[in-house]
């Protein structure tokens, strides 16, 4: 190809990519981590490292040999100490007074898989110190997160002296209050966002209020363990497998100390004693090792569905039980519970979606509806939010209060806790983090909430904000991708907030493309190149299949894994995404009545080159090559007639500019196929005219077929010809020679043209093999015109 070509193909390319108009366009917004010259970022050669594995660790700012050995090894030693906490040593003294003067404790917890956790760890930890002691985990619907009046109130006439919160209360001002006046002493244990005013509590422990040097990212059950370890004296590692599932439950950032601990806590999963911890895993079958996955999908989600439904103390009875038989027995009435929670949420999404206009400008997506269970709102929010790309709050009205309760999840573009907190007027409750939150509010302040919120958020992002981010770690090749990288890739587990599992951009031309799932949901690939396979699965991507054409490099991103089958092992990649970023040509030459509506729904702009027997309906404009004085730019270019001039359809596709192009049209008499005469076909015929003088068509035209075997067709073909040429006079079917014409090629006859042009056509759109069509449509796309071969046929 020339350089000014391929200078052209660039700039094609480029623009296509700036305006973001690809065949198949990426569903998030990526953005590249890639590190180039790793090596200049690396601080020493201590340690020795795959190239990928030294830039995935540059990417999370470790750049030393002990900073990779402490990060790849996490080691228990490296935790801060317990007693750097703000208040610790105030509230174990105030713990130890109570367990001395036998009063009775009581542990405040929370509804979600931290605050059970939490809840758990020091209960275990004040019965392992001989306190008398109990748990209260209030009810979601009838109380809400977080202390309140009437249980602090109830527990001081069941003649508690103490009252120890884990994952809550550092917005419980008012609480703190109450406690004081009733003469209940209050030790705060949390990890959410400080608000504006701290509570006046006995003792606050919270990472984030501590003057020492630690580490503020704790999950509720980590501050919890961390008291826990200070009020025994030691290291209680027995309580790690609780640490593991709250802090992986929690999305907090699995870096630093969460990382050691949850690291540790995993193995300590595996191998627990813990009967109930024991049997929630035999309900989710799990065997052998313990991942982070295990418990973000199978675990975490169950001990939160207790919660959700219904009061969260089923979960601390299971994993306080030592009795096996209760074990099993709760253990199976949780997944019970789970079940019926994904059918409750799986209901909830099909009537908020429909609340959602998907066409008006996008801001905070508000729904509210009486009877909604508050206690799955936060999941119905981030399935929207996933859908829409939008932050959602999702709210169940109380009309008994004239309230409105729920949860909130936002886009990693938007701050919603920093947001609402400039509106904090308008709630009656509200607390959480960046990406998610919980409030009550009055009704009549709904539609005020929904205008402030779409203010802030449009004023603070741009369009492409609102498209979901994925970072992509590095791009790999077929080559690279195999067992050992993969295995690699494992040593940075677990992965989490601020570690994310590596994501990889492979870009590949697929030998197999079919859809599979007894739905055909799923879409699966096969890259191949030099004897490498690599297979690749998106779930959920199968309504992309009839929009990859073929010999088309796609372009995929996703995680590296090994699929296992029948002992089977082969490196795969498991789709988040993908794209194809150059125009796409659709074969559907010489089949009748194609569906398209997959094509044209898929696309915003449809044009229609010709008349197709059935109507295509949606959004199509049609042209014709007689009619064609205005053009517009086209997502697909659909082909139904074919041109009487090759220049004409190159005219089309240089104007229109269409990303894909479908072949559609179907011919029922080739002229490609009814080969065009030869040179002493003609001879033959002017021969026989000459010598008859006089053939009437009418009569003897079976004498020339039946002696030639030619068609009705060709002879009247070439009597045409001869007819534009001057070499003979046709009237009524009767065919007179003229003696003596003047000498002239066969191509000044227009009926010869015509035929020789419509052949080559044919050929060209036609009966040309893809790659053949897909190089003509190419040199369009280019605007590179080819001079017009010299065809020349005389007598």
């Amino acid at each position: 190809m020339e350089e000014n070509s391929i200078a052209t193909l660039d700039l094609l390319l480029y623009n296509r990519l700036v305006r973001g108009e690809f065949m198949l366009q990426s569903k998030t917004k990526w953005r590249s981590k890639e590190i180039t010259n790793v090596e200049d970022h690396w601080m020493d050669d201590s340690i020795t490292l795959s190239p990928i594995i030294k830039e995935l660790l540059v990417q999370r700012g470790i750049k030393t040999g002990e900073e990779a050995r402490q990060f790849l090894s996490p080691d228990i030693s490296t935790l801060h100490n317990a007693a750097d906490f703000d208040s610790i040593e105030v509230a174990a003294d105030r713990v130890r007074v109570a367990i001395d003067q036998h009063e009775k404790i009581l542990v405040y917890g929370d509804y979600d898989a931290d605050g059970v956790s939490s809840t758990t760890v020091m209960l275990l930890a004040l019965k392992e110190l001989g306190a008398e002691c109990d748990y209260y985990i209030p009810n979601r619907f009838n109380e809400g997160y977080g202390p309140n009046e009437a249980a602090f109130r109830e527990a001081k006439e069941q003649g508690y002296a103490l009252i120890i919160t884990v994952d809550n209360g550092i917005a419980a001002v008012h609480e703190a209050e109450v406690a004081k006046e009733i003469g209940l002493d209050l030790i705060i244990t949390d990890h959410h966002e400080i608000q504006e005013q701290l509570p006046d509590a006995y003792a606050i422990i919270h990472p984030k209020r501590s003057t020492a040097d630690i580490f503020p990212e704790l999950a509720g059950v980590g501050v919890a363990f961390k008291f826990a370890e200070y009020l025994l004296g030691y290291f209680p590692k027995q309580f790690l497998p609780f640490v593991a599932i709250g802090t992986i439950a929690d999305l907090v950032p699995l870096v630093s100390e969460n990382r050691v601990l949850a690291y540790h806590g995993l193995r300590a999963l595996a191998q627990t004693n813990n009967v109930g911890l024991q049997e929630l895993m035999r309900v989710c079958n799990i065997e052998g090792d313990v991942s982070e996955e295990d418990v973000g999908f199978l675990i975490g989600p169950r001990i939160n569905a207790v919660g959700r439904l219904q009061d969260a103390d089923l979960a601390v009875q299971l994993l306080m039980t030592n009795d096996k038989t209760e074990a099993e027995e709760i253990a199976t009435e949780i997944d019970q519970i789970n079940v019926k929670r994904q059918q409750i949420v799986n209901d909830i999404v099909k009537e908020a979606e429909k609340m959602v206009d998907p066409n008006q400008e996008k801001g905070v997506i508000i729904v509210a509806k009486e009877g909604w269970n508050e206690g799955v709102l936060g999941i119905v929010a981030s399935k929207l939010v996933r859908k829409f790309d939008q932050p959602a709050i999702v709210l169940t009205k109380k009309p008994e209060t004239s309230q409105v309760k729920g949860s909130a999840r936002s886009i990693p573009a938007f701050d919603l806790f920093k947001n609402c907190m400039t509106v904090r007027d308008l709630f009656t409750h509200f607390g959480g983090h960046s990406q998610a939150a919980g409030m009550t509010l009055p009704l009549e302040n709904l539609d005020e909430l929904q205008i402030q919120l779409n203010e802030l958020i449009r004023n603070e992002l741009a369009e492409e904000d609102f498209k979901q981010l994925l970072e992509v770690s590095s791009k790999v090749s077929i080559q690279d991708v195999n067992e050992k990288l993969v295995d690699e890739i494992g040593k940075l587990a677990p992965f989490g907030m601020k570690n994310p599992k590596p994501i990889f951009q492979l870009t590949a031309i697929p030998s197999e493309l079919r859809q599979i799932g007894s739905t055909k949901r799923h879409l699966k690939l096969l890259f191949k190149e030099e004897g490498k396979n690599v297979e690749g699965i998106g779930f959920g991507f199968g309504e992309l299949y009839p929009h990859i054409s073929p010999n088309t490099p796609v372009t995929v991103v996703g995680e590296l894994g090994i699929n296992e089958w029948n002992g089977n092992r082969k490196p795969q990649i498991v789709l988040q995404d993908m794209e194809i970023r150059q125009w796409q040509l659709f074969d559907h030459r010489g089949r009748k009545n194609i569906n398209l509506t997959p094509y044209i729904e898929h696309h915003n702009a449809n044009l229609v080159v010709g008349n197709p027997e059935i109507g295509l309906g949606g959004d199509v404009q049609y042209i014709q090559y007689d009619a064609m004085e205005v053009v517009p730019d086209t997502d697909a270019l659909y082909i139904y007639d074919m041109p009487q001039d090759l220049s004409k359809l190159k005219e089309i596709i240089q104007k229109a500019k269409p990303q894909n192009i479908h072949a559609c049209y179907y011919i029922e008499n080739s002229a490609f196929l009814n080969a065009l005469p030869t040179r002493e076909d003609f001879k033959w015929y002017y021969a026989a005219l000459l010598k008859k003088k006089v053939l009437d068509l009418n009569s003897e035209i079976n004498v020339v077929m039946n002696t030639k075997g030619w068609s009705k067709e060709r002879i009247y073909f070439i009597s045409e010809v001869f007819f534009e040429l001057g070499f003979v006079k046709i009237d009524n079917g009767i065919i007179t020679v003229n003696p003596k014409p003047d000498k002239k090629d066969l191509l000044e006859s227009s009926a010869y043209q015509t035929q020789l042009e419509q052949a080559e056509i044919e050929k060209t759109l036609y009966y040309s093999n893809y790659n053949e069509l897909r190089n003509w449509f190419n040199n369009c796309m280019d605007q590179v015109e080819s001079p017009k071969e010299e065809l020349s046929y005389g007598l």
